[in-house]
């Protein structure tokens, strides 16, 4: 049986200070991701993650009564193009990811404006409105949601904070 814990706001923001950013192993072009995360000296490490390209753990912490690193079913699947959108979203692996998701919370971050999507300004040849009534269906079928970023030096602020508010949530219960 798991126990949730109450805890004080001093020890909420000493655990939320411990938290890890897991970033899967199979994640490419991300430098200015971990660039981020460096700068701000947020902990992270690469890991192999069933789904999603990044993640969130807290460390065990026996102080708090944490006897093993907990591990949050949070996972943002990023696509650092809406080429590599309309390139993967093709492929069954695709849909395979969103399966595997159905019990994490799932966002799908897509570093690109989501007026260049509807507009089809990008070089693949996949029309605009089919891809984006086939990312909007997979959104209602699979239960997540997308979020687009014009400027992408901002997606590692954007995961960590989308992160760290999740197990926060989490952590008060």
């Amino acid at each position: 049986m798991i126990t949730k814990f109450k805890y004080t706001d001093t020890e909420l923001k000493k655990l939320l200070s411990s938290m890890v950013i897991l970033i899967d192993t199979r994640e490419q072009v991300n430098k200015h991701i971990t660039n981020f995360f460096h700068v701000n000296n947020i902990p992270h490490t690469s890991i192999k993650l069933d789904t999603g390209d990044y993640s969130a753990m807290i460390p065990q912490n026996f102080e708090l009564g944490i006897y093993r690193d907990t591990y949050f079913p949070f996972t943002v699947e990023r696509k650092n193009s809406i080429d590599e959108l309309a390139s993967s979203i093709k492929e069954e692996r695709f849909e395979h990811e969103l399966i595997r998701s159905h019990k994490s919370h799932f966002t799908l971050l897509v570093e690109g404006s989501y007026s260049d999507l509807v507009h089809g300004n990008y070089r693949s040849q996949y029309n605009a409105k089919a891809l984006l009534a086939r990312i909007k269906t997979f959104e209602a079928r699979y239960n997540f949601s997308s979020t687009f970023l014009n400027d992408r030096q901002i997606s590692g602020n954007w995961i960590y904070n989308h992160l760290y508010y999740h197990v926060r949530a989490a952590l008060k219960g």
